[in-house]
């Protein structure tokens, strides 16, 4: 049967255009049930004895959520306990328009065959789809549609009563209209929480319950604690007419009474507008993006240097202007005064589930307790739950359900637990989700792309490409690695000139475009290393097999081809795709020890020795054009076998054969950058890295100044040329640490897309151009750049997003995300670590330098372990001694003693567990010794000696 709709929509130009769709309605849909037997279906979903143990429901039943209860309670309906749920074309649809993640999430579990959730196609069944009268709303259709195929349904399985036990529809709602008007109609309807609640032994599902408009109500005191927001039409309005401005915002992660927004203006411009305290921050939240109104200049206020933790017990929604607000409101110069505004609105929430602990209530038998979030800018969350003894000590994942007006914190739900604070495990995961980094096991979709094993090379994939399997090619990795990228070989050609190839896993020829398998790589961008973990970007067959570079394997590679001559001067490049065999995987220290051993000639040492002159001639020309020679201390953890925890910590030794390794792929990565601009000048996807602007250079020249050293940052070469002459006698570590803050002033590298920017330079490499080509394996990048090389040299097809520069952007801003958070990841993983490493080591005495001076501590680098503390001298237990901090120095006299950048100090460290969701390495003075200050030097405690297993 047809049915036609027609609407009219307006056209960009102002006209009005007449649309008319057709809309077919079938007799052939059928209800999924394996109880019914008048439909003619093939396989069934829902099971003939639907029983859950209820008080509510002692009949078996299938259950049908409205539109709300899916968008609000997904947390309940994905746990296991709730199966046989009928999922009707109108709500499913209704979710996709009004929430991606929650869509993607119901999308899931009808895809969970022992959940048994049924899709009914309602809107294309004869007797279910309704027209929408007139006047009625798109809302009020809606719900009557559902309302319409809970009837349908209960009475196409009302004749098999019978034979089913007495099976029944129930129909779940949270709204009261829809319950009254279901259940005039003969409905049989709950409201979700109700239903829940009947369960019997699953008190867990009731923690898990959003609170509905009517239950936070209820909670709160009756006491307007914040203004109202102003709706989003009111909004909208204010940005058009300028009285109001759009920004995100970002709270602060030492001062919960403080935040900026953040306002992006024309191309690079952006502005960051102040709010400060409660009712001006008004229940805005991390990362939501916001409406702001300005205040007037008198009464603008500069950001405070106090340290607010909102911490200790709750505070009471009706307490007048706290004593912390007070401070906050110290008189500032007219100079340092910010542009101050408030929030008048919210335009989109972006909460996600916050990992943190609950702060069980003081109150007997309560259920109402805070829970404090992990992230320090998230505030505290108000939950109910009836498990909080069981909780207390656990990391749990908690959702904010909404923040009324009269309200101290957001109302939130129990989400679940992760485990024990300070497991290994536990803090592992909550890392991952706290850096958004995506880490579940691949989907059956996903691994489905795979290619079927026993694999091997084809004919076919022959015809295409240059058989390279005699060549004398060797890879060059860490210690342990097994997802090999990369593979190199060096040798002598007859003109006395030599061929150098670099040889990248062919990745792509195993992930096609638009398949499930890329688009789960595009969206992880990145593997992300943790110590002791590695969380890949494509699943393990591809990466530690099929596409890495082991040895006496062939492999299919993609070739970057040079033909140089003994000055490292390159006469010719060619890309190929190609078939290796290396015949070596080396490690650094095994590379070095074949180069430096002269009673070795073999073909790889040759080409070793070859491709290691080579690199040192690469590098002097780059350093000569002015790339940067950065520094920053990396830590190696030695970790037990047996306990996984770490045992030593030191930082890593870098050897030649690392630079040999990095001046190759440096130079593939400039030498396809290149070829694939030359090729697609609009949508080629490079790396940039921008010149830092000069005032980020001022602590690094105020350091410099202070040893009577001069440093030029007018050009990279000049930075890279003072820095390299920058000596002090008698203090050799002063080049390493001008080196490390020199990498503290820069930006950081992006990707980009050809045809949206004009700047292509990277700064730190002194190169006009610049892509990622040479690790495709653990960098998505890489695998987009492989497809343009492949399209450049006629070697595959193309397709329609590698060409369009707006789809090439939003990826690019993907990857440059996920990039940044993986960063953030592992130096989190890294500061775990130490962590563990501090605690069975009581306290620690070390040399340090004084790598900052901040008003009321120095921040001191301890070079023997890589690690970055602070010494603070304002405690709160004790008097504080005389500080002056002079910002032109910058120095801090402490008492009579005067601290400047690079001095050498001696400090205990220790390891402070007292919070146990931040725990902290403290850091103490022991020399120069400060009376009343520093603290005395502990004594050499033995080593803890690790306990003999009985065997």
């Amino acid at each position: 049967m047809l049915k036609s709709k027609t609407f009219v929509k307006k056209t960009r130009s102002g006209g009005v255009m007449k649309i008319v769709r057709e809309h077919y309605l079938r007799d052939d849909i059928w209800c999924g049930s394996e109880a019914c037997t008048e439909c003619q279906q093939e396989s069934t979903v829902l099971q003939k004895d639907a029983c859950i143990e209820s008080n509510l429901c002692s009949y078996p039943h299938y259950l049908i959520p409205d539109t709300n209860v899916v968008l609000h309670q997904i947390d309940v309906l994905e746990d296991p306990v709730i199966r046989n749920v009928i999922i009707l074309q109108t709500v499913l649809q209704e979710v996709r328009h009004r929430s991606a993640p929650i869509y993607k999430r119901l999308k899931d579990i009808i895809h969970e065959k022992e959940k048994h959730f049924y899709t009914f196609t309602s809107e294309h069944h004869r007797e279910t789809f309704i027209e929408r009268e007139p006047g009625e709303s798109a809302n009020d259709r809606n719900d009557r549609a559902i309302r319409v195929a809970a009837k349908w349904y209960s009475e196409h399985l009302k004749p098999l009563e019978a034979e089913t036990d007495g099976l029944k529809v129930v129909l779940l709602t949270n709204d009261q209209g829809n319950k009254q008007k279901a259940e005039e109609s003969g409905l049989l309807v709950y409201k979700f929480e109700e239903y829940i609640k009947g369960l019997i032994a699953n008190s867990e599902l009731v923690d898990r319950l959003a609170l509905s408009n009517d239950d936070k109500n209820e909670v709160t005191s009756s006491k307007v604690l914040f203004p109202e927001h102003l709706p989003l039409s009111r909004i909208q309005a204010g940005i058009k007419s300028g009285s109001f401005v759009q920004g995100t915002f970002r709270a602060s992660r030492d001062n919960y009474l403080e935040a900026t927004v953040f306002v992006q203006g024309e191309g690079e411009d952006s502005t960051e507008i102040l709010i400060q305290g409660l009712q001006n921050l008004n229940r805005a939240v991390h990362q939501d993006v916001v409406a702001v109104q300005l205040l007037p200049r008198n009464q603008w206020v500069a950001p405070s240097s106090v340290v607010l933790q909102d911490e200790g017990t709750a505070k009471d929604d009706d307490v007048e202007e706290e004593e912390e607000e007070k401070a906050l409101r110290i008189s500032a110069a007219e100079a340092a005064r910010k542009t101050t505004g408030k929030v008048v609105g919210i335009i989109k929430r972006n909460w996600r589930p916050f990992c943190g602990m609950l702060n069980v209530s003081q109150i007997k038998e309560s259920t109402r307790h805070l829970f404090t979030p992990a992230d320090r800018r998230i505030p505290r969350i108000r939950i109910e739950t009836r498990q909080s003894s069981t909780l207390a000590g656990q990391r749990i994942i908690v959702a904010i359900d909404g923040w009324p007006k009269d309200s101290r914190y957001p109302n939130g739900h129990f989400v679940r637990s992760l485990g024990g604070a300070g497991e290994k495990d536990t803090e592992q995961e909550v890392l991952l989700l706290e850096h958004d980094v995506p880490h579940q096991a691949f989907s059956q979709a996903v691994l489905s792309f795979l290619p079927k094993m026993p694999w091997a090379i084809t004919p076919e994939d022959m015809v295409k490409r240059e058989d390279l399997r005699q060549l004398t090619v060797c890879s060059v990795d860490p210690p342990g690695c097994t997802d090999i990228d990369d593979a190199l070989h060096c040798r002598e050609l007859e003109n006395g000139n030599l061929e150098v190839g670099v040889h990248i896993a062919d990745v792509s020829h195993f992930i096609r475009p638009g398949n499930a398998l890329d688009k789960e790589a595009a969206n992880r961008g990145t593997t992300v290393y943790l110590c002791g973990k590695r969380i890949d970007m494509v699943p393990e067959l591809l990466s530690s097999n099929l596409c890495s570079l082991r040895s006496n394997v062939e492999r299919l590679a993609f070739s970057c081809i040079w033909e140089m001559n003994h000055k490292a001067e390159i006469l010719k490049t060619r890309f190929t795709k190609s078939v290796i065999n290396s015949k070596a995987s080396l490690t650094y220290a095994e590379a070095q020890m074949r180069i430096d051993d002269t009673s070795k000639s073999d073909d790889i040492t040759k080409s070793l020795r070859g491709l290691n002159k080579l690199a040192k001639i690469l590098k002097r020309q780059r350093i000569e054009k002015g790339a940067l020679t950065l520094s920053s201390l990396e830590v190696r953890f030695h970790i037990d076998s047996e306990t996984h925890d770490p045992i030593d910590l030191q930082t890593k030794e870098l050897m030649e054969t690392n630079s040999m390794v990095e001046e190759f792929m440096l130079l593939a990565n400039i030498s396809v950058a290149q070829k694939i601009y030359d090729e697609f000048q609009e949508c080629a996807l490079l790396r940039k890295h921008p010149a830092p602007p000069p005032s980020n250079y001022d602590i690094l020249l105020k350091a410099a100044k202070s040893k009577d050293v001069a440093i030029h940052t007018d050009t990279a070469k000049a930075l890279a040329d003072s820095l390299d002459v920058a000596k002090v006698d008698g203090f050799p570590y002063f080049n390493t640490l001008l080196r490390i803050l020199a990498t503290r002033c820069m930006m950081q590298a992006v990707y980009f897309c050809s045809g949206m920017d004009s700047d292509f330079h990277h700064y730190g490499l002194a190169s006009p151009i610049y892509t990622h080509f040479t690790s495709p394996i653990r960098r998505y990048a890489d695998i987009i750049v492989h497809r343009l090389l492949a399209v450049a040299i006629g070697a595959d097809s193309t397709y329609p997003d590698l060409m369009d520069k707006h789809k090439q952007s939003a990826l690019c801003n993907n990857l440059n995300y996920r990039h940044k958070m993986s960063q953030y990841a592992q130096r989190a993983s890294v500061a775990f670590h130490t962590q563990l490493f501090f605690k069975s080591r009581g306290i620690l005495n070390e040399e340090g330098f004084v790598l900052f001076v901040r008003k009321n501590a120095i921040i001191v680098l301890i070079p023997k372990f890589g690690l970055e503390g602070t010494v603070f001298f304002d405690t709160k237990d004790k008097v504080s001694p005389s500080v002056v901090f002079d910002e032109e120095g910058p120095a801090l006299t402490v008492q009579q003693h005067t601290f400047h950048i690079f001095d050498k100090v001696k400090v205990t460290i220790s390891l402070d567990d007292s919070n146990i969701q931040h725990q902290k390495i403290r850091m103490a003075l022991t020399e120069p010794v400060i009376p009343g200050v520093s603290v005395p030097v502990p004594d050499a405690a033995p080593q803890a000696k690790k306990p003999k297993l009985d065997r």
